[in-house]
């Protein structure tokens, strides 16, 4: 999975700075490249399986003794836990919810990070995306939530997310902030000029 690269980086930064002189918002992008490692679900789900070991054995009647027994449990545990750290096996063993539920963590601690709650008028929004959970949020304060409420991003979260499932990041963004611009310049337009918070995209390997 490949990040956006120095290209299409400014492309985005070119879309952000277009979009606020239009707008009083301070607008950020973070792409993540996902938002946990997940290392644990592979020992997790190792530990269960080979735990199982012993029911199984004595199903098919093999009935090995107490020291083969371990060491068979042993092995299964090593083996499956090295097949489950590939990340395409990784990821899947962690249920959406959990996985969603991470990312989200993560975009409201970038919302902080990325200072968007200290914006002059409480102006600030951030479009967060992680690649890996094809999850997509949209967060805004308190000055932009007085005139658009959370519905008014569903559609375009919703649209993002399936171009981020598609491979289409960049364009994501673009349509993103081209739509986020409309509705901030219809209730929130520029009344004057500044810039608070830098337009480039923040990158999380």
């Amino acid at each position: 999975m490949a990040l956006l690269n120095e290209q299409e980086q400014r492309q985005v930064a070119q879309a952000i700075a277009a979009v606020e002189r239009t707008t009083d918002a301070e607008l950020v992008t973070v792409l993540a490249a996902r938002a946990d490692d997940y290392r644990y679900a592979a020992p997790l789900w190792a530990a269960l399986l080979a735990l199982l070991v012993p029911g199984l054995v004595n199903f098919y009647a093999l009935w090995l003794d107490a020291r083969y027994l371990w060491l068979l449990q042993l092995a299964c545990f090593a083996g499956v836990t090295l097949l489950l750290q590939l990340p395409a096996l990784n990821r899947r063993l962690v249920p959406r919810r959990l996985r969603h539920w991470h990312a989200a963590n993560l975009a409201r601690r970038q919302f902080l990070e990325q200072r968007l709650h200290h914006t002059d008028g409480a102006t600030g929004i951030l479009i967060f995306v992680c690649e890996a959970e094809r999850y997509v949020e949209i967060l805004v304060d308190r000055g932009i939530a007085r005139h658009l409420p959370d519905a008014s991003w569903q559609a375009m979260v919703a649209r993002f997310t399936q171009q981020v499932g598609q491979g289409q990041t960049l364009q994501g963004f673009l349509d993103c902030i081209a739509g986020c611009g409309e509705l901030l310049a219809q209730h929130l337009p520029a009344s004057h000029e500044r810039n608070e918070l830098p337009n480039h995209l923040v990158i999380l390997d």
